[in-house]
């Protein structure tokens, strides 16, 4: 039975963590620093769920950058298999070697091809292979297919790849995991057992206009604080795509650009298609928007 590598270890408590993320310009809740802290401490891979935009992505962007550690990124998608995910050989240069080698036995050839210098190592396997420190992204695990979930099981069970013609690689240092979904999909139980959970939903108010404030600093205080009052209204109305966080901090950028020194109905006629992103979500917030009230 292989030992396990040791947990990663970057952070000493929950409050490290919120400061120095916040030191990237993220700014976590205390839910979010906590997971964060307890999926370093354990070792366990980190699975986070909720609504497009809303910073699953950037948290492990930002867990890389003050952790000092290389991001590996798996983008899933429909189709993406264990050619992509784990390794391919470069089936290329093993045909050059075999022609190179055509008075060589077969058995001398394949131990020859069969090697370290025609692996392909994809980000699965890249993550585990090497002792510096990272990051490793499996960015909107809900979008890949079913059987793709049973590579990733290996890697977060044990944190180790099997190779057939190589054997089984383990890592030297584990990685710090951060799978993300947008819950397309239910993720099977499996994946889930060996997971810390996670949802980041829209945040509060304060926390938002937060947010705002430290990515448009030239953005006036009270300009942010309409912009996420106004946010907050539109994701009370049924729309086919909610605003997230990202499109509140777009909307803000756009005002700031125009120049604009208030949210009058001028404003938001003129710019609403920052944040909505459908004409008919466009004519429902027009229609149902009351600047008054907001």
């Amino acid at each position: 039975m292989t030992s396990e590598p040791p947990a990663t270890g970057y952070f000493t408590s929950v409050d490290d963590v919120a400061a120095r993320l916040a030191g990237t310009g993220y700014l976590a809740s205390p839910a979010v620093a906590t997971t964060v802290f307890l999926a370093d401490r354990l070792g366990k891979p980190l699975l986070v769920e909720g609504p497009a935009g809303v910073g699953k992505t950037e948290l492990a962007k930002a867990v890389a950058e003050v952790a000092g550690a290389r991001l590996v990124r798996l983008q899933c998608y429909e189709g993406v298999d264990e050619s992509r995910a784990l390794y391919e050989w470069n089936h290329a240069k093993q045909l050059l070697r075999i022609t190179a080698g055509r008075d060589e036995s077969w058995d001398e050839t394949r131990t020859d091809i069969f090697t370290e210098e025609f692996l392909l190592a994809r980000p699965l396997l890249t993550a585990i292979r090497g002792d510096e420190p990272k990051v490793l992204l499996i960015d909107e695990t809900d979008k890949a297919d079913v059987e793709v979930e049973g590579l990733l099981l290996e890697v977060l069970s044990d944190f180790q790849v099997t190779v057939p013609e190589l054997g089984t690689i383990g890592a030297e240092r584990r990685p710090f995991v951060v799978l993300t979904s947008n819950a397309g999909r239910e993720l099977s139980e499996a994946l889930r057992r060996r997971c810390l959970f996670l949802h980041i939903g829209f945040p509060d108010e304060e926390l938002e206009r937060r947010i705002v404030r430290m990515k448009v600093p030239g953005l006036d205080e009270a300009l942010a604080a309409s912009v996420v009052r106004v946010v907050g209204a539109l994701r009370a109305m049924d729309l086919r795509k909610t605003p997230s966080v990202a499109e509140t901090i777009d909307w803000a950028r756009t005002l700031l650009a125009l120049g604009a020194d208030t949210l009058d109905e001028g404003v938001v006629r003129d710019s609403l298609g920052v944040v909505l992103k459908h004409q008919d979500d466009v004519l429902k917030a027009t229609a149902k928007l009351d600047l008054d009230t907001v």
